[in-house]
């Protein structure tokens, strides 16, 4: 017995500190991942490596190369046991990296609010992450990208909420068949509406449906402000925003009022879908937020003969990010069965969770959650 006892727990840090996060470029223990080791009596040896995300699209192979560096340097280890946790990180716009212009230093000629120039900060302090979900037109099925990212990330263990920010067609309360939800009042907030694990605000919840929702640019500006601010959303991990299609005065508002971790681009194939991303891409490099990539959407249609039919080009979305530098988040197929989905109120993810188009949806999620622990760990130095 005494050669299995004498385990040392040194010996199972020198060999996990040989396994590296591949990509943040540094070995488990250097990034402090590594907590919780025990070695019993019988020689079973457990710990506990903690992700930055629980939707990192490369937990198990982490897993077992942390299995197989053990096992390695400590042969006679009875059972080797790693349980997966994860600790998401926050962006660096609390760290007060980001938004350079935005009512910096508030002393000068914009004054303490921005002034004129910008709108006053929003700062959501139990607020992780912000990530936008912007298209440069209507119709490429962002809201649908918006809720599949929400689901995905909700699955995976993520505390994730989601804003409806299109006053003029708002559809997530429709996608997530809530049409007659209200949300409750709880010591003079609004109490968001959760479904399927995710926290859900709209201004479909606050109006009826019939009415026509014409807002000046003011009023929007002001609406908006109020679905973030007045909203008890409690601790996330990420807080999606599904922006309404082009550049206007609500996504103006947001970039420059929110702390934004970054902000995904959702496009279709074709030409014109393309030239109009271009203009969105602009507007977020003018106001210094983070673009996280490009997610192509409606893809190809997969037929019966498992062959695929690209009805609106091919790799439009993946040129489209290499020609303007971007990183290509990956492509999403079109699928009948998505539009029948946010039709009846339960997402296509998760009534067809093996469908191609549910599981390139949720590496798209899990690319982007990667995307962002890359860039808060450039900031937590």
């Amino acid at each position: 017995m005494s050669s299995i006892s004498s385990i040392q727990e040194s010996q199972i840090i020198a060999a996990l500190s040989t396994v590296m996060d591949p990509d943040l470029g540094k070995d488990l223990v250097t990034l402090g991942m590594v907590g919780e080791i025990a070695v019993d009596q019988s020689g079973n040896v457990s710990f506990t490596v903690t992700l930055t995300t629980p939707a990192c699209p490369m937990k198990e192979s982490i897993k077992q190369s942390c299995i197989a560096a053990v096992r390695a340097a400590v042969p006679e280890a009875a059972s080797i046991e790693v349980k997966m946790d994860s600790k998401v990180t926050s962006s660096c716009s609390h760290h007060g990296n980001h938004g350079g212009h935005h009512g910096h230093g508030g002393h000068g000629a914009h004054g303490g609010h921005g002034g004129h120039g910008a709108p006053q900060r929003i700062e959501l302090e139990k607020v992780k992450n912000i990530i936008a979900v912007a298209s440069g037109k209507g119709g490429v099925g962002k809201s649908t990208v918006s809720v599949n990212l929400a689901v995905s990330l909700a699955a995976s263990g993520a505390k994730v909420g989601l804003i409806d920010a299109d006053l003029y067609g708002p559809s997530i309360p429709t996608m997530f068949g809530l049409q007659n939800a209200r949300p409750e009042l709880s010591e003079g907030k609004l109490v968001p509406i959760e479904q399927y694990g995710v926290k859900l605000m709209s201004i479909g919840f606050l109006v009826d449906n019939e009415t026509a929702l014409i807002w000046r640019g003011p009023m929007a500006s002001s609406a908006i402000r109020q679905l973030i601010t007045d909203v008890d959303w409690q601790e996330l991990d990420y807080l999606i925003f599904d922006l309404p299609p082009g550049t206007g005065d609500i996504q103006l508002t947001l970039v420059q009022a929110l702390p934004l971790t970054g902000t995904v681009i959702v496009t279709t194939p074709q030409d014109v879908a393309l030239a109009d991303v271009a203009k969105a891409l602009t507007m977020f490099r003018k106001v210094d937020v983070p673009i996280l990539g490009v997610v192509e959407n409606m893809s190809w249609y997969e037929l019966p003969d498992g062959s695929r039919d690209y009805i609106f080009g091919r790799q439009g979305g993946e040129k489209f990010a290499k020609a303007n530098s971007l990183d290509f988040l990956g492509s999403i197929p079109i699928s009948g069965g998505v539009r029948e989905g946010g039709d009846n109120g339960k997402p296509f993810i998760i009534s067809n969770p093996d469908a191609p188009t549910s599981v390139a949806a949720r590496q798209v999620a899990g690319e982007i959650a990667r995307r962002i622990s890359l860039l808060n760990a450039t900031c937590t130095t």
